[in-house]
This record gives structure tokens, C-alpha cells and sequence, in this order.
């Protein structure tokens, strides 16, 4: 619902949010996000929806806002009917970028069981929120939540990766809760070891971060730069697929 910087990873520099001030929801965006939660569901795909994002949190008014607009989108897909959709309350909580204190650490178990709270003819959403790279998640966070989002951004060794799950595991309140590495900029995939590898190998899944490198002009260069291009066409992508080929013995 917000981020999606124009000119690569980040997006300080861009006015890129589905909310409004108060935290209404925005007609253009609602449209779009019923686009992709359709298709998705056409093709037994689960999107994890993300809620906020730095650099854009700045546009709602005050945490009275943040809550309007939580609470507005889950009331939307109810609306909808989507089942399809876990939801990331906000994209690595403990960034210091945030401007609303309820979207850092010790206040976002707000967020998240006002989510939980949310409830229609039995059903509720799934939800969470991620850490930056390499960073545990806090107990509150963890007790909160229905699943942990973790980051390997950074994590140059696997062995980090391992800490991390390993660490993950022995916060206060975790209980066998699944684990997403759902944001992971290695790409020696070539390696016998590495971060996908050790993911899987400690039951976490893992989620590709790819984006166009700082002097890359080649749009075919990452998929989480827009424009993007979604082909299978770059050396990292052809190099995380064949990969993934190999784990799972796909096509």
C-alpha cells in the first residue's frame, strides 16, 4: 500500500501511498490492489500484503490515522472476500525512518492485534511485521503475531542466516511459529551453501530481493524496481530460478 520508488530501492524521494491524510483508502490504488489480489487468486497464489512502508508513513496524519487505515483495508477485503492475503503490518519495523511511533518496535503489537481483532462470519487475517536485516524480532512483535518475517539483507555468510533463524526461535513468546525470510539480497546461488539453501534447510522460506543495482540501465536488471521487467532474463534471476529447479525438481 506504500512504497514503490520509481528510481530503484527506497523511496524517500517519491509520493508513492494508497492512504489519504486521515486513512482512507485511495480509489487508483484499490483498483490496482483488486487487479492483483484477483489474478492472484485465479493462479492459487497467497500475496502478502504489505500495510506501511518509511519514507511514506510521513503522509498519514498521526497514529489515529495509521489505525483508521489499517482498519479501512482489512474492512476491504472482507468487503472483497480475498482469503488469498497475509498481512505485513509495516516493512521492517525497526528502521529509524518511521515518523509514527506506533509503527516502531515497543507499539507495533497495536497494529497487529487491532488486525486480529477484526473478524468476519469466523475468519480473520493472518498477520505480522518484518525486521530490518539480520535483526531478531522483539518478543512483543513475536507474541503478537501469526507468523515472523525476518530479513537476510546483509547476511554475506549463511552462518548468519543461522544465527538468526537460531535466535528467532528462543524469543520470549515464539511458539512454532512459521518463519519467512521474505526480503534476502544474496545471490550466490552457485555456491553449495548459501542463503536460500540455509533458509529452507531450517524450515524458513525465503522471499527473492532483487533490485536494480546503482549504475544498472538494463531493465531487465530486478524485479523490485519499477518498470520492471518480469521475465526470467537477467544472470540473477535465470541463477535464483534454476535454483529454485533444483530444490523443488520444477520445470
Amino acid at each position: 500500500m506504500q512504497g514503490g520508488s520509481p528510481v530503484g530501492d527506497g523511496a524517500s524521494k517519491c509520493f508513492n501511498t494508497g492512504f489519504n491524510p486521515d486513512g482512507s483508502l485511495m480509489e487508483p490504488y484499490m483498483k490496482r490492489l483488486n487487479n492483483i489480489l484477483k489474478k492472484a487468486d485465479e493462479l492459487k497464489i497467497v500475496v502478502i500484503l504489505g500495510i506501511f512502508y518509511f519514507g511514506q508513513d510521513q503522509y498519514l496524519a498521526d497514529g489515529a490515522a495509521l489505525k483508521n487505515a489499517t482498519g479501512n483495508l482489512i474492512d476491504w477485503l472482507f468487503e472483497k472476500g480475498y482469503r488469498n492475503v497475509l498481512i505485513e503490518i509495516v516493512n521492517e519495523t525497526n528502521i529509524k525512518s518511521y515518523d509514527h511511533e506506533i509503527l516502531r518496535p515497543e507499539r507495533i503489537h497495536e497494529l497487529i492485534n487491532l488486525v486480529k481483532n477484526k473478524e468476519k462470519n469466523g475468519y480473520r487475517f493472518l498477520v505480522g511485521t518484518s525486521f530490518g536485516g539480520c535483526t531478531v524480532p522483539t518478543s512483543n512483535a513475536v507474541k503478537a503475531s501469526d507468523f515472523v518475517l525476518i530479513h537476510g539483507n546483509g547476511a554475506k555468510d549463511p552462518a548468519q542466516i543461522q544465527k538468526l533463524v537460531d535466535e528467532t526461535r528462543k524469543v520470549e513468546g515464539y511458539q512454532l511459529l512459521p518463519i519467512i525470510n521474505n526480503e534476502d539480497d544474496h545471490y550466490n546461488f552457485d555456491k553449495e551453501t548459501n542463503n536460500i539453501t540455509t533458509s529452507i534447510k531450517n524450515y524458513v522460506s525465503l522471499g527473492y530481493f532483487d533490485f536494480r543495482f546503482p549504475g544498472e540501465t538494463d531493465y531487465k536488471e530486478g524485479y523490485q524496481s519499477v518498470p520492471v521487467d518480469w521475465g526470467i532474463n537477467s544472470g540473477r534471476k535465470k541463477a535464483f530460478f534454476t535454483k529454485v529447479k533444483e530444490i523443488t525438481g520444477g520445470n
